[in-house]
């Protein structure tokens, strides 16, 4: 064990248990999940930051890497009042900073009231709060990241079979493997394309579906995605999730904004606008669609009122805030992947008449 830091933008400084040394700087965010420790470690929607697990024991069902998100730890250091040896073990592999053995219920507070913020963390034998304040100060001196998604996104075209019954290009600004999964699942060949992919290569590759990832930061970052969006919307069907929906609103007309402190963990409530049902659902981000733009919010999140699900018929779009894909769940949103093929379906359908 070893000394460790944590240096905060309101001014404290709070000491800690080091498990894994190490000095790193980020934005301090929490999650409410008491599951799927592994899923949250490995999204990439966590790049740049610094994540609080609210639920006092994390990995109590140790660490299999059949259920990560993606190749990597992306947050860039662990803080839980309690971590099992396992996941120690796994973050030290990865060389992310981690600390426990400290009131995570007064932090989580500490954020719900004052929003995200930045902090700084020092970790090791011979660390000191000094060296925690020099790296928040250093957090603080940073220019906001605007080529994010570089450091998430595929390098290069990657296909991921499912049988052909649909070819669908994802535009990948931080994608999670379980969107490629489900997609697989209902029988669509998954074109995975860096979040820089140009219009060429898209018509290039004439996929039935564009479909627009998750992924980490501000939407306004993910110029590449969004001119995809104008150039091919009302051509072919668009979906996306989370980010994804964002870049789309934007590109649609509409605006999106900072939230406070966000929405991340698995109990999140949304209620469809149309049938009145809610559903539980996973989230992990920290904008929102202010204006929805040409789309229509069919969805909302019962806390906030913060729109979760947008569409447009005419335009063939679809769009949700939350990860139907999430594991280890909920599960109640699923189908929105069939109804995302769905368009494609129909898509083929108008074609077919078109050329009659």
């Amino acid at each position: 064990m070893s000394d460790a830091y944590l240096a905060l933008e309101d001014g404290r400084v709070v000491e800690a248990r080091g498990r894994v040394p190490g000095r790193t700087r980020g934005e301090l965010v929490f999650t409410t999940a008491y599951t799927g420790y592994e899923e949250s470690l490995t999204d990439p929607s966590y790049e740049e930051q610094v994540l609080t697990f609210s639920y006092p024991l994390i990995g109590n069902y140790g660490v299999r890497d059949e259920r990560f998100e993606s190749d990597r730890v992306h947050p860039r250091a662990g803080i839980a009042r309690e971590f099992t040896d396992d996941v120690v073990e796994w973050l030290d592999s990865e060389d992310v900073p981690a600390i426990d053995h400290i009131d995570t219920r007064d932090l989580v507070t500490s954020i719900r009231e004052e929003g995200a913020m930045k902090c700084g963390i020092a970790v090791g034998d011979d660390a000191t709060p000094a060296d925690a304040e020099a790296e928040l100060a250093a957090c603080k001196g940073m220019s906001e990241h605007t080529d994010i998604g570089k450091q998430v996104s595929a390098v290069e075209h990657e296909t991921y079979r499912g049988g052909g019954e649909a070819q669908v290009a994802l535009v990948d600004c931080g994608a999670k493997k379980s969107i490629v999964d489900s997609l697989n699942e209902r029988g669509a060949d998954v074109h995975v394309l860096p979040y820089d992919t140009t219009a060429d290569e898209i018509a290039d590759l004439d996929p039935d579906l564009l479909f627009i990832s998750n992924g980490p930061g501000d939407p306004a970052n993910f110029d590449d995605a969004q001119a995809l969006v104008e150039e091919y919307v009302g051509e072919v069907p668009l979906a996306g999730i989370c980010l994804g929906q964002q870049v789309i609103a934007r590109a649609l007309g509409g605006t999106t904004e900072k939230m406070d402190f966000g929405h991340r963990g698995v109990n999140q409530p949304v209620r469809d606008l149309n049938t009145g049902k809610v559903v539980m659902t996973t989230q992990n981000h920290g904008y929102t669609v202010g204006d929805p733009g040409d789309l229509n919010v069919t969805q909302v999140n019962v806390n906030d009122d913060t729109a979760e699900g947008l569409e447009n018929d005419d335009l063939n779009v679809i769009t949700r805030q939350y990860h139907p894909e999430a594991h280890p769940g909920p599960h109640d949103s699923l189908g929105f992947f069939d109804d995302v093929l769905g368009m494609v379906d129909a898509d083929a359908r108008r074609v077919a008449a078109t050329d009659d």
